[in-house]
């Protein structure tokens, strides 16, 4: 079976390094692979969420507001006793 990236290639090598595999293994899938040109890696990597900043926002902006909320309960039922 060939490799399917240049990713996947390196890990065979290191393993092959490591002693995790045969070397007749690793020979058989290069051979099969031949001089393809091969991806960097099979899947793209993941886009960065654009929301990540707003979310930190959002996030001081609720605790807050909880922060007063729970400060005017406090206090109310502080007055009543």
């Amino acid at each position: 079976m060939p490799f399917k990236s240049k990713a996947q290639r390196r890990k065979f090598a290191e393993l092959l390094v490591a002693g995790k595999i045969k070397p007749e293994t690793y020979e058989e899938w290069n051979r099969e692979t031949g001089r393809a040109e091969l991806p960097e890696r099979v899947t793209p990597a993941r886009k960065a969420k654009k929301s990540a900043k707003l979310r930190g926002a959002a996030k001081r902006r609720i605790t807050a507001t909880r922060k007063r909320k729970s400060t005017k309960r406090g206090t109310a039922t502080r007055r009543s006793k």
